[in-house]
């Protein structure tokens, strides 16, 4: 199973603000954080980038690279992910500071989408957390 790193999401409320922050920039989309992570070969090799937004684990974005940029104190790590986002199971999560590994088993299925469309998010939490999803 690959390995996946998760991550709070601050400053977007929902996945539609995240769109709209990173729309027209024309860039690859980069994650920035201070440590680089000592796996980065085993996310490199399908993992993903599960983000959480007020408490609930809403998508997942594939990891393209992991670069460390600068040298001694000044160094930082650049995760560069795929700008596709795939919607995944809500999933509660305690907030957490920085970012940590999340291994295949742990991590929240997908959204398939279905003939139904999408569900609303706020009527997935509820689901999850009385347990019928």
């Amino acid at each position: 199973m690959p390995l996946h790193m998760i991550k709070l999401v601050v400053g977007c409320d929902t996945i539609e603000d995240l769109l709209d922050w990173h729309a027209g920039q024309g860039r690859p989309w980069i994650m920035h954080t201070r440590q680089t992570p000592k796996r980065a070969s085993e996310l490199l090799e399908g993992g993903s980038l599960y983000r959480v937004f007020k408490g609930m684990i809403l998508c997942r974005q594939h990891i393209l690279a992991v670069d460390t940029v600068g040298e001694g104190v000044t160094a930082r790590c650049e995760v560069t992910v795929d700008p596709k986002i795939v919607r995944v199971a809500p999933t509660p999560r305690r907030a957490f500071q920085g970012w940590r590994y999340l291994d295949g088993k742990d991590a929240p299925p997908d959204l398939d989408g279905g003939e139904d469309g999408e569900i609303p998010p706020e009527l997935a939490r509820q689901l999850r957390e009385a347990g019928a999803w």
